[in-house]
């Protein structure tokens, strides 16, 4: 490890020629062999720096962790403070991916201290977190017009991809300016490429249950030959409508014109296809748009030939299933008043648990970080739309119940801090503070 650490290993020229070679051939890039060829590279980290673990445990638990939390799991996930009841979701805030990319990000900075260090895109979507790491000296690739600039990235400079992974392309540019990468790209992101690339193999086009401009989505398709991404059911239907009865050509490449694969053509490429998804998607959504293209190709090609043109792999990951579960079960409890939800604005994951409290007919509120719930008794939340907008008096009077959870890149400190937030407004009406 304290090789790589020295020196700025330049790429092989012979591989980089190579690559060279084949695009200026024109020969079709097997994906799967070059992020594997990439990978092996001396440069490529995925395994973190066991010199700095010890260190970054130690930080992480004083930055993260939460007493409050831990109270919480030892009395049942409920307790009683200030008139009100907490009830703690039974899964809830970090996945065991989003904990290891952030303490790889850490060890990287902790490794590589005198070194630039640059990040592609926000470690997780929290901005607490990508805070910390601006304070650490990261250097986040800036985005101009919609397209990141690496420009401030130099030969043998130490680059980390986040948890979202990172596009075939980026990784390349990577590798040909001889980067130390550190790849933080959770391992279940991992497992819907290897998905995507089974697709590609059996010369499937593969469709992406996610949102077109999310990193993970991004990243994803790059890793496939064909592809569309529809983002829920709605675009979903269109699509096998399309399958089945054909339609207006020119209205559907307008209308996923920024969620297809160069050069798609709906009357060739939907004839055979997989499904993926974006690992934060609603999981039960994802379930049902498989099942509607199965059974479009069970209905055009009959069930002796469904195998050939439809495929289903298993790339919802069990951190979001699980969280999405726990709020379910939740939400059962006839004692809750409203449900409080922490997590990033643009964490998919954290929007998906308000949209289920909200689909059951009950009051969620979606909060980034703990100052939303303000002084005056007011709350500045995210709706299920991305608009965010501002509550007033929001807390009910007297003896109040709470269901709490968190999204998957949210510390329990976060969690902790927000439900604090809280307890304040109801010491301040105790006192009369607050009419």
């Amino acid at each position: 490890m304290e090789s790589l650490k020295a020196r700025s290993v330049v790429p092989s020229l012979r591989s980089r020629s190579a690559c060279l070679l084949r695009m200026a051939e024109g020969a079709k890039l097997d994906k799967r062999a070059e992020r594997r060829r990439i990978v092996a590279s001396e440069n490529f980290n995925r395994r973190g720096f066991g010199e700095t673990k010890e260190e970054v445990q130690g930080m992480m638990v004083e930055e993260f962790t939460s007493d409050m939390v831990k109270e919480l799991r030892e009395n049942k996930n409920v307790i009683e403070r200030n008139n009100v009841v907490i009830k703690l979701a039974e899964s809830y805030g970090f996945c065991w991916g989003v904990e290891r990319a952030v303490a790889m990000a850490y060890e990287a900075r902790s490794f590589y201290k005198d070194d630039k260090i640059h990040i592609t895109n926000e470690i997780i979507h929290n901005p607490g977190v990508n805070g910390r790491l601006r304070d650490m000296g990261y250097n986040f690739v800036p985005v101009k017009d919609g397209v990141k600039d690496f420009s401030e990235v130099k030969q043998g400079d130490v680059v980390v991809l986040p948890a979202f992974g990172a596009s075939l392309e980026e990784m390349q540019l990577l590798d040909s300016k001889g980067c130390r990468i550190v790849d933080t790209t959770c391992p279940w992101v991992s497992k819907v490429w290897n998905a995507v690339d089974t697709h590609r193999r059996k010369d499937m086009t593969s469709v992406i249950h996610g949102k077109w401009a999310h990193e993970e989505s991004i990243a994803t398709a790059s890793m496939a030959d064909t592809y569309i991404i529809v983002k829920d059911m709605e675009e979903a239907k269109y699509v096998t409508n399309y399958i089945l009865n054909g339609g207006n050509k020119e209205e559907f490449m307008a209308k996923f014109k920024n969620a297809c694969s160069s050069g798609f053509d709906p009357d060739r490429d939907l004839k055979k296809v997989g499904i993926a998804n974006q690992t934060t998607m609603y999981k039960e959504e994802t379930a049902a748009i498989a099942k509607l293209f199965e059974r479009a190709m069970l209905k055009k090609y009959g069930p002796e030939n469904v195998n050939v043109h439809f495929m289903a792999l298993d790339t919802i990951c069990d951190a979001t299933q699980e969280r999405q579960d726990a709020i379910n079960d939740l939400l059962r409890d006839p004692s809750v008043d409203f449900y409080l939800i922490v997590g990033g604005w643009d964490s998919s994951n954290t929007g998906h648990l308000l949209e289920i409290v909200h689909m059951n007919g009950k009051v969620g509120y979606h909060i980034d970080m703990a100052h939303r719930i303000r002084e005056d008794g007011s709350i500045e939340h995210r709706e299920t739309d991305g608009t965010i907008t501002v509550t007033k008096d929001f807390l009910p009077k007297g003896k109040l119940t709470i269901g709490v959870t968190s999204g998957a890149s949210t510390p329990d400190r976060y969690l902790q801090e927000s439900v604090e937030r809280v307890l304040m407004l109801k010491a301040l009406e105790k006192d009369g503070a607050i009419a």
